[in-house]
């Protein structure tokens, strides 16, 4: 069934109708842009720049821009409206007289809006009120929009904004980015800390690869996996939950180190901290430890953080948190006792359980020692490690590919980062002993069997064959992208760093009444969609 149309989708379907019987494409090919508004903004020089017809010497800064219309102010003869394109905002000024017969009157007042794409030729100058503007000498639509922007309304008395509501900015993200030109520059920080983090590997001679997304046995981590089949093999699939077991094949086939950065899937629940799709780096390089790669976790964060900041120092919440080397390192147990005053290491399942238990956790009989311990964990002391902090040495019940630590018994050589109270790094010195990790994955199913649903429930038989071939010492690291841009953007949560994330299926909106911005076009004015304009 057809959507119900606004009355302002009506009128400006019916201005669509006008443009294309006056002969004007309202979705023409291509437009010449040879300059950007912030590029205007900075450029422009009172004592080098003039208007034509100047006999003073000075040079005129003739510029063609393009982008979409955010506030229009008609007035008699003349107009000021403000261009929004990729870089920011600036005001064009244009008069009847300047324009082809007609077109003030019939085109840009009657039949051009807020939203509307257009692209403008002129030269620059600066208004009596100051502000560096363009002078049309040629307009041009580019693209008719036919949903008016959000604007501002009132409803119950009280006044809000779409675009301040997150479920609407998440499912529209194009008019958020429209609108909130702060959201765009989240996004090109996130670019520029994958460029950095990029690099900073490649510098160092580590190689990337790429690795399946489909697999006919998912592992690397303890998640539950999205499943598919592949029709024509009659086999079912599984979206991956990390890269690591691919990775370290090819450590065993030779190359020193190789890293990825990719999508991975995990069939979780949604919350601030967790998406289903996200985006890992793992690296691994070979003839390292995970005491190694808590220095290059160190220089490799706190370079992102110079690039994105000029300094270690990022304001985060109501934090400043630093990634100023070096970060403290702090074994699990010994941070468990700190917050706790219990002690764990050494303890039984049942003793653990019942600590716990002590402690308010509610514990089910699936929950393995480990488990208990990492619940433990999260409950009270994660949540107070705001500065970057290496935890280390973990219950070989919660890591099985990682290596067994050379002097403490049960205990594997794992670090996490902990930072603004969430793991956003995770490594091991890995496990390169064929039997020892053919009985932590026997483990693992049998977890899985007692009901663990996170335990991996088949055994990679072709990654313990490689293996047998042999793999050197190893250091592997797995970075969580979207957690880490969190804290480098100061977003309080995953979807504000996932341009689209995923939501619940979307349920039919009425249409919204008429907006003071969608007022009809004979008035002497519309309201701006977002930000308020400049002066004329």
């Amino acid at each position: 069934m057809a959507r119900e149309l606004s009355e302002q989708e009506r009128r400006r379907r019916e201005e669509r109708r006008e443009l294309e019987a006056a002969g004007i494409n309202p979705y023409p090919y291509a437009w010449d842009v040879t300059a950007h508004a912030a590029e205007i903004l900075e450029a422009y020089d009172d004592d080098r720049h003039g208007a034509p017809g100047n006999e003073d010497g000075k040079a005129v800064y003739r510029v063609s821009i393009a982008g979409r219309i955010m506030s229009k102010r008609v007035m008699g003869k003349a107009a000021f409206f403000h261009l929004q394109d990729s870089s920011g905002q600036i005001q064009v000024y244009l008069r009847r007289d300047d324009l082809p017969e007609g077109f003030y009157n019939t085109v840009f007042k009657k039949l051009l809006d807020i939203g509307d794409i257009v692209g403008v030729e002129g030269y620059v100058f600066r208004t009596r009120m100051g502000e560096v503007t363009v002078h049309a000498e040629r307009i041009e639509l580019l693209a008719k929009a036919l949903r008016p922007l959000p604007v501002v309304k009132e409803a119950d008395g009280k006044v809000y904004n779409e675009v301040t509501d997150k479920e609407f900015r998440y499912r529209q993200r194009y008019v958020d980015l429209i609108i909130n030109p702060e959201v765009r520059e989240v996004f090109r920080k996130r670019a520029r800390l994958i460029a950095t983090m990029r690099r900073f590997l490649d510098e160092r001679g580590y190689i990337e690869v790429e690795t399946p997304v489909l697999q006919p046995l998912y592992g690397g981590a303890a998640a539950r996996p999205f499943t598919t089949h592949h029709n024509a093999l009659d086999m079912p699939l599984y979206l991956r939950i990390a890269d690591e077991l691919y990775l370290k094949r090819l450590i065993v086939g030779g190359f020193d180190g190789v890293y990825e950065i990719a999508k991975d899937f995990r069939n979780e629940g949604l919350s601030r901290f967790h998406n289903p799709e996200f985006t890992m780096m793992e690296l691994y390089v070979a003839y390292k430890d995970y005491v190694w790669m808590m220095d290059l976790v160190e220089e490799m964060i706190e370079t992102i953080a110079v690039a994105l900041h000029g300094s270690p120092e990022v304001p985060v919440g109501e934090h400043t948190i630093s990634f100023a080397r070096p970060w403290k390192r702090i074994p699990l147990f010994d941070a468990i006792e700190e917050r706790t005053g219990r002690q764990l290491y050494g303890k039984r399942r049942d003793e653990l359980a019942a600590i716990a238990r002590e402690l308010g956790l509610e514990i089910d009989d699936a929950m393995g020692a480990g488990k208990i311990i990492d619940e433990i964990f999260g409950e009270f002391v994660e949540p107070h490690l705001i500065q970057p902090t290496f935890i280390t040495d973990y219950p070989v019940e919660l890591s099985p590919l990682a290596k067994r630590h050379r002097s403490k018994e049960g205990l594997v050589e794992r670090f996490e980062v902990i930072c603004n109270g969430k793991e956003i790094c995770n490594a091991f010195s890995e496990l390169n002993d064929p039997d020892d990790q053919r009985a932590r994955f026997e483990e693992q199913v049998r977890l899985a069997l007692a009901g663990d649903e996170e335990a991996a429930r088949e055994i990679d038989e072709d990654y313990l064959r490689a293996l047998e071939y042999g793999m050197p010492p190893t250091a592997g690291l797995g970075v969580g992208i979207d957690r880490l841009t969190m804290i480098m953007t100061n977003q309080p949560s995953i979807r504000d760093v996932i341009l689209f994330p995923l939501l619940r299926p979307e349920q039919p909106a009425e249409p919204s009444p008429a907006s003071p911005a969608e007022a009809p076009a004979e008035a002497p004015a519309e309201a701006p969609a977002a930000s308020p304009p400049g002066e004329g």
